[in-house]
């Protein structure tokens, strides 16, 4: 487990805390409409951080080829079973190097945030050595109100209740962020750490850590993000 991170409930945990079996339950969002009307239609997509293939597998449905990439065995075994369109890795996103390139590279579900600053620039350096130079890295970042406004709650479609508990400073800008996620038989919590980026920070990041730029924000919070690199 890595340090900060810390995950309770049935099923195996991942190094950064997430439950393998909560997220083959977790129901997708808007996200497979964000990514098909930013890039082209089948285009392969390098996903870094895929989990249990929430997003992937709507993103297969619509005629995407996928890679996916994720440090636990246990979460790719999820993805595997999905579909013979999407060939799995595992390993570290801040470690990767496949010596290819792809189309589209997406980073979602806040990793660039991590409150590790070292482990974000490797992030970032594999989305740029990763996507090819007429490409684009797709990226989700955290609303505004993220560490603000705690505690929330709010209830999902698919029947469970969603709960950020706190978000409390550890030092160097980072939160220490409680999660809690409680269905009708079963309750997991999340403990992880997150760094808070206004956009300015945001945008000057991508540039000097991965020489990217945005291109556009697809979602009117500017969760969404669309970046190319800098030529």
């Amino acid at each position: 487990m890595r340090e900060g991170y810390e995950g309770t409930g049935p099923g195996a945990i991942t190094p950064d805390g997430c439950a393998v079996d909560l997220y083959a339950r977790l129901t997708v969002g808007d996200e497979p409409d964000v990514v098909a009307g930013a890039v082209r239609a089948g285009a392969h997509i390098l996903e870094l951080g895929s989990g249990a293939g929430r997003v992937t597998r709507p993103l297969l449905e619509r005629g995407f080829r996928i890679t996916a990439v994720d440090e636990s065995s246990e979460m790719l075994e999820k993805v595997s079973a999905l579909d013979g369109r999407v060939r799995t890795i595992r390993s570290p996103i801040e470690t990767l190097d496949l010596g290819e390139r792809f189309e589209v590279v997406m980073l979602a579900s806040f990793l660039v945030h991590t409150g590790d600053v070292s482990v974000r620039r490797g992030m970032l350096r594999a989305c740029r050595s990763h996507v090819t130079d007429d490409g684009c890295v797709l990226i989700q970042r955290e609303g505004a109100d993220y560490h603000t406004n705690l505690p929330r709650e709010r209830v999902d479609p698919g029947g469970f209740t969603v709960r950020i508990l706190s978000a409390e400073p550890v030092g160097d800008g980072v939160n220490e962020v409680r999660a809690e996620y409680v269905f009708p038989d079963a309750v997991w919590t999340q403990t992880f750490r997150a760094r808070p980026l206004t956009k300015e920070e945001f945008e000057q990041v991508l540039l000097e850590e991965a020489g990217l730029r945005v291109d556009k924000y697809l979602t009117e919070d500017g969760t969404w993000v669309r970046a190319v690199p800098v030529r």
